[in-house]
Order: structure tokens, then C-alpha cells, then sequence
């Protein structure tokens, strides 16, 4: 058959190995490229261009426009074959021989990864239990990446919000809050399909970004006749509640949702979509996808990577409130009553709030009523699973969420704070996850393992858990079987599954059954193809996208949000502090920008101190990475490690085994010199490595510290150079007056803009005491006394401590914070009402986001 007589199908030579390992699987496609290079099948047209491939054993395979999902083929397979495949191979090697013979030598040599997070491999399976009548694969082996681009959900990051402690300005954020219809038969101009003129400006714009061509041109005709008007139906009530996308623009462009992202492989060619969600399950979020291209075109056509927030109505007091006003209430009375004295009554109402929230969808809302009224019941029970700091943030943040609502801004700000955009679960299709270490605690006889799994296409960290009730620490644990495999083995290799379900909140649950198996195979530690969300190379960078984060209680409640992998170019030294039990190394990367890798010791993990100074003397080779929980402080990056990688597997701190010597580290390894007046750390300076003092072992000079006062008289921040409402990055809202300790020009802030973990739960580890983080922490564990205890029944001696807390702020500089306190002061007495609660929640904000900032 020559190309004169075939159908013109642009769809199928648009299609190359890497977007056909996309929307099948790599080991498939793999196997179809070299038996259609080998005998190729007899290529014919079909009606309404078809097209038709009878290959040597009598297979029969047809392929209509549309996707390969309309394709059709005797083999018996149920699922897409690699007779399909093979088809379309065996089609552009008619109709364009070149692209066919690049195609089938990317199957046969391997396909290399294009820097959208899916992994290469040299073969692979098609899943067990598809249902296929041939053998399209064997089992998954070490070191076989799977083609899928698995993407999840990635929280959009732009337009941020008030963290209800200052007023938020009504054009904060993203523009777009016109964006959507109001009602299902309104559709605004932005979001209509465009004429051919509007259409050619949008491309020509689009052309000057790298892209050559945008998904907003798909009509709504065109998704009805892919996903069917129920799905599209489905979609418009997103759309007239709103959501927020981050659209990347190029050759496959690429809409990241909430809850699954989606990428066009294809040109003009909706059949040929990918999602990581499961087929049939979300394909609502590809007419999401498309409307939020119109958006992009119509605002921000020449970006080739933006966001924008898409859809929805009115927010804030203009649409009658927050939906919150009833969990405000109760937390309210929680304050007022205190924990201590927290009846059966308030537990009962929790359970309706919940049920109320959850019919809402609000789900950061839910989560964190859900987690106040686990702290409710833990005091009940005389559990140590109960803090009173923890009690205090959750009061706080639901506050926080319902003030920055009804500080106005746009439906997506609304749907980030509230995350009405959320699904509950969504099941994912064939994922590959990458075990980046684990995390061990226990509480009483309680132990939990928190798993981290890198998830490249998508770019973010996915968590699964287990908890037991055991005396085992982390060595016994890791040989517990959790999902089909051993701890140690998932939290140190690469998981394949069909048949994980992710939540809201990243964490993810790993089914078992005959039909969608998992397999585990052994990581070799090659993190440097993660995507530059996962993949931190630049430790300078890195530390100013933590300043671009909004406040900590109007985020998004996601679990591993500050997870990263640190690229390690050189490991300058250690310092083992006896006292603390806390070994220090600081490492640099290529640019010479130094972070610091702080582990502390627990009983539960007790080879967690050998395991890391292990690691990085070399003892198991050149360490090249280090994965943990990573924030700023001082201008510097700090991370806690859950794993390091070297040569080989992965090291896993807190399931490794204790060393009998201890640390046991020579003064080669750990580069130690004694500790001198030269030399106070004891860390001989290697390769232009900058020591860190004796009193600041992480390296975190109180000169360097936000907040203090250099030789200049500047604060680690200036006022003019914080965001204020309205800012095109989108601000938290706060005016540079607002903000906590923020003076004049003349009058240096008080407060840096570094961004800590989680802000509120005591002293991060690795960072000596200074009289900043004392005096925040001593304001901080007052406020937390008093919703212990109750606004309603203070002793005496409480407005006391609370002008301590408040002179101590003073001191260091924190006036506006002090000034909190002050008011709060003024509002105690034996019958606190509204201006008390509210005064209290003022307090706590600012005392929370200071010591956020540090």
C-alpha cells in the first residue's frame, strides 16, 4: 500500500514512542516497535479513514479517528494491544517513513525521558489481569520505569491569600474572579469557544511562548462528543464553583489540576488526552483542562507557564459568606471553654460539623475540624497524642480560613483556602512511585510510618502510612509487610500499581487484589530525572520559592508538602552536638550555596544519627542526594533527611540499624578538627566551606536571622520589599504595615520571610536558641495555656504571664505583635465574649506567622 491511496491521518504521525508509552505502557510499545520493524503488518484504508492492519498470524486490527481507546482487534485483547500499536507504526512508515523509523528505534533502544517526570526503561509488562489473550509482557524488573505519565494533583501555588490577620484586598491574587459562568446557561466571553480570527491571535501568541497550538480551540461540542454531556455537565459546576490551574505551554501542553493533571500528546486531537486519573472515573477534568486554556489565552496568552483561576462567582461577604460560620462558632466555644473543661456536648457537635463540611466539600475546613476534635478526644482519653499548641493552631486556622474568604479576592483564592476543588479520592492509573525514605514516631506504645513516594509526572510527593501497636522501632518495623511489601522495601524502592487511590491531603493508599497488581522493585537512587518541583539543584532559589509560599494556616493541608530531593555537590562537614544528640553536615551544591542536613536522635529510630553520618562520610560511596522535609531559615535551607542516597539503594536513617561504636566517625570522615578560638565549630574548612559558630551549629548567624538587625540597621526583610495586597504574584494579603513586626523605612521589620514546616509546633530542630525564637516561643506557649485552659476560666496569674510574653516581644523588636497582646489583655476578664475570642485569634496569628518566619 503506497501513501498516495492511505487516509491522511495527521493524529497518528503526531504520535511518537514516548506519547504512545504515555497512553499504553512502555513495555508494550517496546515489543510493537520491533515486531512491526521485523515482519510489518499489510497497512489498507477503511471507511471513514480507517485504518486497517492485517499482520502475518491473521490479527486483524482497525483504528477509527478518535483514540486509540475506538480501536478495534481479533486478538482478544480488552484493553489497547500491541497490535494497535504496531499499527500505527506500521502506518507512518507508509505515509512518513522517517518519523516511523525514529519511532520503532525509540521503542528498541529505550525511550529517554523528556523532562515531564516519566522515567525511561528498557521493558516492561502490560498489568496483570488486563484480560488480554496474549503474553504482551513479562513481570516488571529492577530498574524498569513504567512510561505512564502518572500525573497527580499539584496545588496551584500563585495567587495567595490573607491569613485573616490584615485585610486582603479585593484584587488579590490571579485575575480571572469574572471567570465562569454564573448559572449553567451563561457562558462568558473568555471561556466561549473563539471565532477562526480570535483563534489565529491566539496562536500567534502562543507561538511567541514556544507553543504551537492550544486546547482552548476544542469546542464544547467537541468534549460532549468525547466525555459525553454528563461529564461536561459534571464539569460546569466545578467551573460555576470555581478552581484554580496551572497551564504550561509547549509542543504537549499541559494543564496541572487539583486533581489530576492532564496533558494533550496530540495536536487538535482530543482521543488522544492523557490524565492520571483512571479512565472513566475523572475525565471530567479534560473539559477543565481546555476551559482553563481559553482562560490562559484570553489573559495571559504570551506565558508559557502561568496560572489562573477559572470560573466561579462571587466570594467572600458578597456571596453571603464563607460556609464556615458554624465551625467558627464551635471552635469559638472550644476557645472559651477550654479544653480542660470541653464537655461531651462539644464532641457531639464536632461529629455534625463534620457531616456538614463534608457534604460541602470543604475539605481543609473538614480536615482540620476532623483533627480538633481528635485533639478533643485525646484529652478525654489522657492520650500524648494531645498538645495544647496543636489545639491552639487549629483554632487559629480555622479563623484564619474563614477571614481570608471573606476578605474577598476570587473564586480560586476561595477554592484554595476552603479546597472545594478537591476530591475526596481519586483512583490513579498505572503509577510509578519512587520511595524517597520514611519517617518513624511513636506515641505511648503506638508506632507510625509515614512512607514518601515521589510521584515524577505529576511532580509532587505522595504519603502512605501505617500505624502499630508495638514496642518495635524502626529496624523491627521496616520488616513489617505493608501494602504486599516489606516497609524497607517501599520506602527505599520504586512501586508499580494499578491500584493506588489518592486523597485531598497527597496521601496515598496502595490496594491489593488479583485483577490490579503492584510490584516493588529495588531503587537505585537515580533521583537526578525527578522533575524541578521534586529536585532541588539550587539551594539559593529554592530558599526564595519558600518566601513566595502564603501563610502556613491558609494553605492547602497537604501531607509532604516541603519534601524535596537536595542535590549534593559537596559535602563540606559534621559537628555531633552530645548534649542535643543532633548531628549537623553541611553540604553545598554546584553553586557553592550552603543548606544544612540536622538529624536528631529518637529512641524509635536509633540507627537514624549512624545511618546519616554514614552516609555522608562515604562509607557507601559519593552521597549525591539527600530527600527530607526541608525549610528555610536564616536565608538558608535546613532539612530533616528521610533518605540519602549514595551508591546503590537508598539509606533509609530511620530504619537502619543502630552502630554498635555509635557515630563512630574519624576525623577524616567527619573532617573534625579540634575546637578552637579559630575554629569554634570544630569543622575545618574545606573547599572554601564557611564554619558555622559554636553557638549556632547549623550555621545560622544571628546576624543572618530575619528579624535581627544587621550593621546597617536592616531587618532580614525590608518593608518596602514585602508583598502587599493585590501584588501581581498574589500576596497573603498583609500591607507591609500589616505585617507582624513591620515598621517604616526608618524602622526595620522585626520579622524575616523565611518559611518553617510547621510553624507552632516548638523549636525546629538544629537551630540554637536566640532571644527571637525565645521571646516568640514563650508568646506562643501562653496563647496555647490559655485555649488549654479557656478564655472563660484564667487564673489569675494568666495576665501576668501575658505581659511578660508581650514585654519579651517588645524587646526583640516585635512591636506590632506585642501590640497584639496588649489588646488581647485589655479584653480578659471573668466573662470573655466576641472581642476576647476574636482579640486572642489576632494574637495568635501574628505571634504563629512570626515564628513561621523565622
Amino acid at each position: 500500500m503506497t501513501a498516495e491511496t492511505m487516509p491522511v491521518r495527521a493524529d497518528l504521525l503526531a504520535l511518537d514512542a514516548e506519547a504512545l508509552a504515555v497512553l499504553t505502557n512502555r513495555g508494550l510499545v517496546k515489543r510493537a516497535g520491533r515486531e512491526a520493524g521485523r515482519e510489518p503488518p499489510e497497512i489498507s484504508p477503511g471507511p471513514e479513514s480507517t485504518v486497517v492492519a492485517v499482520f502475518s498470524d491473521g490479527v486483524r486490527a482497525e483504528l477509527p479517528v478518535g483514540g486509540l481507546e475506538l480501536g478495534r482487534c481479533t486478538c482478544g485483547a480488552v484493553t489497547v494491544c500491541r497490535h494497535l500499536i504496531g499499527l500505527v507504526f506500521a502506518y507512518q512508515a507508509v505515509a512518513a517513513p522517517g518519523s516511523a523509523k525514529a519511532g520503532q528505534a525509540e521503542a528498541d533502544g529505550g525511550l529517554v525521558s523528556t523532562g515531564t517526570g516519566r522515567a525511561g526503561a528498557d521493558g516492561g509488562p502490560v498489568s496483570a489481569g488486563t484480560g488480554q489473550a496474549e503474553a504482551d509482557g513479562g513481570p516488571v524488573s529492577a530498574g524498569t520505569g513504567q512510561a505512564e505519565a502518572d500525573g497527580g494533583p499539584v496545588s496551584a501555588g500563585a495567587g495567595q491569600v490573607g491569613a485573616g490577620v490584615g485585610p486582603v484586598n479585593g484584587e488579590a491574587g490571579q485575575a480571572g474572579a469574572g471567570i465562569g459562568p454564573a448559572s449553567a446557561d451563561v457562558v462568558p466571553e473568555a471561556l466561549a469557544p473563539r471565532t477562526a480570527a480570535a483563534a489565529a491571535e491566539v496562536d500567534a501568541a502562543a507561538s511567541k511562548a514556544g507553543a504551537t497550538w492550544s486546547p482552548g480551540g476544542f469546542t464544547d461540542e467537541d468534549l460532549v462528543a468525547r466525555i459525553g454531556a454528563r461529564l461536561v455537565a459534571s464539569a460546569r459546576r466545578t467551573l460555576r464553583t470555581g478552581f484554580t490551574a496551572r497551564i504550561r505551554r509547549g509542543a504537549t501542553p499541559v494543564v496541572e489540576l487539583a486533581s489530576a493533571t492532564v496533558r494533550f500528546l496530540v495536536p487538535h486531537a482530543l482521543g488522544f488526552v492523557h490524565t492520571d486519573a483512571r479512565a472513566g472515573v475523572r475525565d471530567d477534568v479534560i473539559a477543565l483542562a481546555v476551559w482553563a486554556f481559553r482562560a490562559a489565552d484570553a489573559e495571559q496568552p504570551d506565558a508559557a507557564e502561568c496560572v489562573v483561576d477559572v470560573g466561579g462567582g462571587p466570594s467572600g461577604a458578597a456571596s453571603g459568606g464563607s460556609g464556615l460560620e458554624a465551625v467558627v462558632e464551635f471552635a469559638a466555644e472550644v476557645l472559651r471553654a477550654g479544653v480542660v473543661h470541653a464537655g461531651d456536648g462539644l464532641s457531639a457537635a464536632a461529629a455534625g460539623h463534620l457531616v456538614r463540611l463534608e457534604r460541602a466539600g470543604l475539605r481543609w475546613p473538614l480536615d482540620a475540624t476532623a483533627e480538633l476534635a481528635g485533639q478533643l478526644a485525646a484529652y478525654r482519653r489522657r492520650s500524648a497524642r494531645y498538645a495544647p499548641e496543636t489545639t491552639a493552631d487549629l483554632i487559629a486556622e480555622l479563623f484564619a480560613r474563614h477571614r481570608a474568604v471573606l476578605a474577598g479576592g476570587s473564586a480560586g483564592v476561595r477554592a484554595r483556602v476552603l479546597g472545594s476543588e478537591e476530591a475526596a479520592q481519586t483512583p490513579l492509573r498505572r503509577v510509578r512511585l519512587d520511595g524517597l525514605g520514611a519517617r518513624v514516631t511513636a506515641v505511648d506504645d503506638e508506632r507510625r510510618v509515614e512512607i514518601f513516594h515521589a510521584h515524577p509526572a505529576s511532580g509532587v510527593v505522595l504519603v502512605s502510612h501505617r500505624e502499630w501497636t508495638a514496642e518495635d522501632d524502626g529496624p523491627a518495623l521496616s520488616r513489617r509487610r505493608f501494602g504486599g511489601a516489606t516497609v524497607g522495601a517501599l520506602a527505599a524502592g520504586v512501586v508499580i500499581t494499578e491500584s493506588a487511590i489518592r486523597s485531598a491531603s497527597r496521601a496515598v493508599r496502595v490496594t491489593t487484589g488479583r485483577v490490579a497488581r503492584s510490584t516493588v522493585t529495588v531503587s537505585s537512587g537515580a533521583w537526578a530525572d525527578l522533575p524541578p518541583s521534586l529536585l532541588v539543584t539550587d539551594f539559593a532559589r529554592a530558599a526564595d520559592e519558600w518566601e513566595a509560599l502564603p501563610p502556613r494556616p491558609v494553605r492547602a493541608r497537604v501531607r509532604a508538602e516541603l519534601v524535596r530531593v537536595l542535590a549534593v555537590a559537596e559535602v563540606c562537614g559534621m559537628r555531633y552536638t552530645t548534649g542535643d544528640q543532633r548531628l549537623t553536615v553541611e553540604i553545598r551544591d554546584s553553586a557553592g550555596t550552603p543548606a544544612f542536613v540536622v538529624a536528631t536522635h529518637a529512641s524509635v529510630a536509633p540507627g537514624r544519627l549512624d545511618a546519616v553520618a554514614a552516609a555522608f562520610s562515604g562509607r557507601h560511596g559519593t552521597p549525591r542526594f539527600v530527600a527530607g522535609s526541608v525549610h528555610r531559615s536564616g536565608g538558608g535551607l535546613v532539612i530533616d533527611p528521610y533518605a540519602i542516597a549514595a551508591d546503590g539503594p537508598p539509606i533509609v536513617p530511620d530504619l537502619a540499624n543502630p552502630d554498635p561504636a555509635g557515630i563512630g566517625l574519624t576525623p577524616q570522615e567527619a573532617r573534625l578538627a579540634p575546637i578552637s578560638a579559630s575554629d569554634p565549630t570544630g569543622l575545618a574548612p574545606q573547599a572554601g566551606c564557611t564554619p558555622a559558630s559554636m553557638s549556632d551549629p547549623a550555621g545560622l548567624a544571628p546576624q543572618d536571622r530575619l528579624g535581627a538587625g544587621s550593621a546597617s540597621g536592616s531587618a532580614g526583610v525590608a518593608s518596602q520589599d514585602r508583598q502587599g495586597p493585590g501584588s501581581a504574584s498574589g500576596s497573603a494579603g498583609l500591607a507591609p504595615q500589616d505585617r507582624l513586626g513591620a515598621g517604616s523605612a526608618s524602622e526595620p521589620a522585626g520579622v524575616g520571610a523565611g518559611i518553617a514546616p510547621q510553624a507552632g509546633r516548638g523549636p525546629r530542630p538544629g537551630i540554637a536558641a536566640d532571644p527571637l525564637g525565645g521571646a516568640i516561643a514563650e508568646a506562643q506557649a501562653v496563647l496555647a495555656e490559655m485555649a488549654h485552659t479557656g478564655l472563660a476560666h484564667l487564673p489569675a496569674s494568666a495576665t501576668g504571664r501575658l505581659r511578660g510574653a508581650r514585654d519579651g516581644l517588645a524587646r526583640v523588636g516585635l512591636r506590632r505583635v506585642a501590640a497584639a497582646l496588649d489588646v488581647l489583655a485589655g479584653h480578659l476578664g471573668p466573662d470573655p465574649g466576641g472581642a476576647a475570642t476574636e482579640a486572642w485569634v489576632d494574637a495568635y496569628l501574628r505571634v504563629s506567622t512570626a515564628q513561621e518566619l523565622l
